[in-house]
């Protein structure tokens, strides 16, 4: 409830107030489940709610939807507010927007892959520090290339494109090795399996929608329904540090208020520190101490303050610590440890008390005026004025539907991002290689088709020139049969023309021989006449006559070889 503009949260022998312009220095709600500690954030939730200061609540259990309700009068209630002295109590609902990753129970909670960054999706998908750092590669990469990172396939997009290419980003960035993309792709898929694709995407979650008052000025309760999320604390984790960061980034400095911008609770703290790395804890540490300077409230709510790390612990300012149970030598340690970080009350020992404390009784301390711990009270927390429990599952969706926020968040837009573009440049790619190939195929039987006309250019030619040579061969026979008929008949021509010369020099030589041997025998006899007819004295004898002959003879034969030698001398030898 809110007096004289302070925030009464509980009441030991007197009002235990928390003042808002100490809210933004955090705070811790502890205890031991079923003590009150969900009554105790609803009662500060709705006091802030009132004094116009928007909240944000993680919805564990499923119970806080009833603070869109009034509450219901009971005999309890009525007890509570006799006891407190609640003059003007009054049952009221609150304006609540519900939210919710998978948009079942809520409107859509989404976050664009580079809004979550490279180092809490590491944790998200608990990886490495080698596959974070290869994951920083791929961001580097998507950056230089201005490839946009909105949901879970651009990721998976980009890191096959690295994955592809990964000889020449090593060489620029590091090793990418093949093993960490893979493993990457595998923890995508896990978380693909739990849902967290929804997780992912456009439009993203604005930050500043939550910073709303309604038309009465009370600031808006933003109920996450978490009771399916918290099924992966992996994912609520890491949503609520986006949540911070997000908040630290965005939000201005202002310094100190006199009440905060917006308050968040965060149930079931420890899950935000679970096997978180060192360097994650050092941001968580750096952002709850920063961002009290952007009017921002931070409350953890856990079972034990042990859950939490002394850095955080150290900036929880305005603490209520319900009952511990103590069973256990380490549960005894922690009921010491949460007593020992109160400011001393001389009238009770805490670590006692702590043990004692009945459901909605709690050890209060609060921050005064001028910041210092007041000392720890033993109290009772107040009733609230919505309804307990969870309100009903109909009316929570009217009031979804009704909400202005489901117009925009509702419908997941996929708008072009680096899926799209390395989709387009590898069909583009594709394409150029089946142009390539084509072409290369093409050129391939061009280049075959010209070698076969060069070899059947080849063959012709050869056939050609073998048909030549052929009839070459045959004209140059022919030639020389021709040559031979002809030198054939040019010598028996030759043999007919000496054959007839000789016939006509023997007809010439037998001519002139009769001739010669005639006039020789003409001569030889008149000569032997004369010779005879000398000797004898021109007597006829009978042995003259024989000698005549024989003179004549003789003489025809010397005048005969005479003929002969006076043919060759006029012919020659020729024939």
């Amino acid at each position: 409830m809110v007096s004289d503009k302070k925030i009464w949260l509980a009441q030991s022998d007197k009002n235990l107030y928390l003042l808002p312009q100490m809210a933004n220095r955090h705070g811790l709600i502890a205890g031991a489940t079923g003590t009150g500690k969900t009554i105790t954030m609803k009662v500060m939730a709705e006091s802030f709610s009132d004094m116009g200061v928007p909240v944000f609540l993680a919805d564990i259990k499923g119970d806080l939807s009833g603070m869109c309700r009034p509450g219901r009068d009971t005999e309890d209630m009525q007890r509570r507010i006799e006891r407190f002295g609640l003059e003007g109590f009054q049952y009221k609902g609150y304006p609540t927007r519900f939210w919710d990753i998978f948009g079942e129970t809520g409107h859509p909670v989404r976050v664009t892959i580079s809004d979550m960054g490279p180092t809490l999706l590491g944790r998200l998908l608990n990886l490495t520090e080698i596959q974070t750092g290869v994951l920083n590669i791929v961001f580097k990469v998507a950056d230089e290339h201005g490839l946009l990172l909105l949901d879970l396939k651009d990721l998976r997009a980009m890191l096959q494109f690295v994955g592809d290419n990964r000889a020449e980003f090593t060489t620029m960035y590091g090793n990418v090795s093949a093993a960490s993309v893979g493993a990457i792709q595998r923890a995508l898929l896990a978380f693909e399996a739990e849902g967290g694709e929804q997780f992912f995407g456009e439009p993203d979650l604005d930050i500043r929608d939550w910073m709303r008052t309604d038309f009465d000025g009370r600031g808006f309760i933003n109920v996450l329904t978490s009771t399916r999320l918290i099924q992966s604390p992996t994912v609520y984790s890491t949503f609520l540090l986006w949540m911070l960061t997000e908040l630290y980034e965005k939000l201005p400095e202002v310094g100190d208020l006199e009440k905060p911008r917006m308050i968040f609770f965060f149930d079931e703290a420890h899950l935000l520190f679970n096997g978180a790395p060192k360097a994650l804890v050092q941001k968580i540490v750096q952002i709850v101490k920063l961002i009290r300077s952007k009017g921002v409230g931070v409350y953890f709510i856990s079972q034990s303050p042990s859950d939490i790390p002394n850095d955080v612990l150290a900036q929880l300012s305005n603490r209520v610590q319900h009952a511990l149970r103590a069973y256990t030598p380490a549960e005894q340690k922690a009921v010491r440890a949460a007593a020992a970080a109160f400011r001393v009350n001389p009238n009770f020992d805490s670590e006692t008390v702590l043990m004692e404390l009945g459901v909605g009784e709690a050890l209060v301390s609060f921050l005064d005026e001028k910041g210092i711990p007041t000392m720890v009270e033993r109290a009772r927390i107040l009733p609230p004025q919505s309804l307990m429990g969870a309100a009903d599952a109909g009316d929570v969706q009217r009031l979804i539907a009704a909400d202005e926020f489901d117009i925009k968040y509702r419908q997941q837009v996929d708008r072009e991002s680096a899926y799209e573009i390395l989709i387009r440049a590898n069909e583009e790619l594709e394409a150029r290689r089946q142009e390539e190939a084509e072409a290369a195929a093409a050129e391939k039987q061009r280049q075959k088709e010209e070698a076969e006309a060069e070899r059947q250019r080849l063959r012709e030619e050869a056939a050609a020139e073998k048909q030549r040579q052929k009839e070459e061969a045959a004209a140059a026979k022919a030639a020389e049969r021709e040559a031979a008929a002809a030198a054939k008949a040019e010598e028996k021509a030759a043999a007919a023309a000496a054959k007839e010369a000789e016939k006509k020099k023997k007809a010439v030589t037998s001519t002139f021989e009769r001739a010669a041997s005639n006039a020789a025998s003409s001569m030889a006899s008149s000569m032997t006449t004369n010779i005879v007819n000398t000797i004898t004295g021109g007597k006829t004898v009978s042995a003259g006559t024989m000698a005549k002959r024989a003179a004549s003879n003789a003489l025809s034969s010397v005048m005969r070889s005479g003929a002969k030698s006076i043919i060759r001398g006029l012919f020659g030898n020729k024939k």
